[in-house]
């Protein structure tokens, strides 16, 4: 299994209150999976995807990501796994404004001390997937919100991780351009990678093949879409 969350707890101490972002959360995903995560604002997705995502801890339970136990890592440790196995899609794109785009997609290896004489082949090879060659020589204010975030998709790929991790990635593009990108992530399902996608739209949700919907920070289903 490639991901096993047991009786999972985030309690948040807000004055002299404790709120309970998320309770009881019970969740495996496979390998090659495609899982959505959605549910209404304050249901606790966002929590959960940090948690996922190896951005934040939870205050009980059990996280296994690879059969390594993650819930009780220090921040150095989360942040090893994080840039091994777990490529970030953001809704904002979180691209730098003064880097091309074959830089941005880059900027992973370079932080990972890739070779120099490695990075370059990995890097066109990753841009090409995801359709913007002819672009990667162009900053971000000289794409479409389409074309970033095919660069945001690409620098996630780029180090191979085990999990791609997609926070509402249509959120600021059009609904043509929003199933331009969700093609992108079907197509990456198909090649063997996992993908895992927060959103509150039913009809992106549609798009994996297994829904989770959070309530009140508790799994309310868990259902093939």
């Amino acid at each position: 299994m490639l991901i096993e969350l047991h009786d999972i707890a985030k309690i948040y101490e807000v004055g002299t209150q404790q709120v309970h972002a998320l309770r009881d959360i019970d969740l495996s995903v496979k390998e090659n999976e495609y899982l959505a995560i959605m549910g209404p604002s304050g249901s606790g997705k966002s929590t959960l995807m940090n948690i996922v995502g190896c951005l934040d801890t939870p205050s009980e339970g059990s996280y296994r990501l690879k059969d390594t136990e993650v819930a009780t890592l220090d921040d150095d440790e989360l942040a090893e796994i994080r840039s091994a196995e777990i490529g970030f899609v953001f809704q904002t794109f979180n691209l730098l404004p003064r880097m091309t785009a074959f830089q941005n997609v880059e900027l992973p290896l370079i932080y990972g001390r890739s070779p120099r004489s490695e990075r370059a082949e990995r890097v066109w090879e990753t841009i090409e997937a995801v359709g913007l060659k002819e672009r990667a020589h162009h900053r971000p204010n000289e794409l479409s919100g389409g074309q970033r975030q095919r660069v945001a998709i690409a620098r996630a790929l780029i180090n191979r991780p085990s999990i791609i991790l997609a926070d509402e990635p249509t959120g600021n593009l059009d609904s043509s351009t929003g199933e331009e990108i969700m093609q992108i992530f079907r197509d990456l399902n198909n090649a063997g990678n996992t993908i895992i996608l927060v959103t509150h739209e039913q009809y992106i949700a549609e798009h994996a093949a297994r829904i989770v919907k959070l309530l009140d920070g508790r799994i309310a289903s868990d259902a093939l879409s």
